[in-house]
């Protein structure tokens, strides 16, 4: 992994102690909880103009309060995003271009985990249409602002949210709707955040020129409201997952501050600057591996430029019907 002077039990404040934003904008999805809400938080009180994107109104306002009891001078606006509907993504993308004139960090942070088998009104699976498509949705109408915002010393950035998760599964680029065959949740969960991998490295090299950087993030182990779907059963094989890859119980979880650190560094380090569509962790660019015991580490399927560039095709395929 690349040297970092942060790492595992770094926070949001430590990352962004140095750092000021002042004059940048950025939208974070899941704005009202959560990773979100501290990324939000922490991008905030160091100067950034930040947009709070979320599906209930109420809970965003919420938020949006959170913060400036906080930070009296927090500038924070919101904005209504569903993600399970590709009208609502694209209707906040172009209510986000009224509103704005810049933007400078695009944090797709909402994703939902291990949830029972459903499709999105527009037919996806859920796990797949939030965690990816709906994203993708949202993002592709933005790419434009992001392009004219970036500039030779300070390059746009679009941060997604992955998991070491993403080694549950492979994305099934012949059926990633679970038309033809039998669902399971995690194998699910898994090619949704190889999914989010995959356009990470796709973006990078589409508007990389442009100066508008892409990176995949995984914030590690947090307890947040993404596994209030998970059962006693799920939770229970869950557990016994970690242990296969964390044989001498080394595992730890993280404070909700201790997650989003990546996410704020890979939004900020100068690392990213000239090199991204990576996938980061504990606050470095984790190096690629196939080792079934691995405890970090990004799977090479994950970033794999080729099935990047046919995922982007056919989930631009799929959104056209949408």
């Amino acid at each position: 992994m690349t040297e970092s002077p942060f790492g595992a039990t770094s926070t949001t404040d430590d990352v962004l102690a140095d750092i000021d934003l002042s004059g940048h904008v950025a939208a974070v999805t899941g704005g009202t909880g959560g990773l979100g809400l501290e990324t939000g938080r922490a991008l905030a009180a160091h100067g950034a103009h930040v947009v709070l994107a979320g599906r209930d109104a109420d809970k965003l306002a919420a938020a949006q309060a959170a913060i400036r009891d906080q930070h009296g001078d927090a500038s924070i606006e919101t904005l209504v995003l569903d993600l399970t509907d590709i009208a609502s993504c694209r209707v906040a993308a172009m209510s986000l271009l009224t509103t704005n004139d810049r933007l400078d960090l695009l944090i797709n942070n909402a994703g939902v985990m291990c949830t029972p088998f459903g499709r999105t009104p527009s037919g996806f699976e859920t796990q797949f249409g939030v965690n990816h498509l709906g994203h993708m949705a949202w993002t592709v109408p933005l790419l434009d602002l992001l392009s004219r915002s970036a500039t030779a010393d300070s390059p746009s950035r679009i941060i997604n949210l992955s998991s070491a998760g993403h080694r549950f599964g492979d994305i099934d680029l012949e059926d990633p709707n679970y038309e033809h065959r039998p669902y399971d949740e995690w194998e699910a969960y898994g090619q949704s955040k190889t999914a989010n991998v995959l356009f990470s490295v796709e973006l990078e090299r589409r508007v990389g020129p442009l100066g508008v950087r892409s990176a995949a993030v995984h914030p590690g182990g947090i307890h947040t409201d993404l596994g209030r779907h998970m059962t006693p059963e799920v939770l229970t094989q869950l557990k016994a997952r970690i242990a296969q890859t964390n044989p001498d119980g080394d595992f730890s979880w993280k404070s909700i501050p201790q997650g989003a650190a990546t996410t704020v560094w890979a939004a900020t380090t100068p690392v990213l600057a000239a090199r991204a569509g990576v996938y980061c962790e504990d606050c470095g660019v984790a190096e690629v591996s196939d080792d079934p015991t691995a405890s970090a580490g990004v799977q090479s399927y994950a970033v794999d430029p080729q099935r990047a560039a046919t995922l982007w095709d056919r989930s631009m395929e799929m959104l056209a019907t949408a």
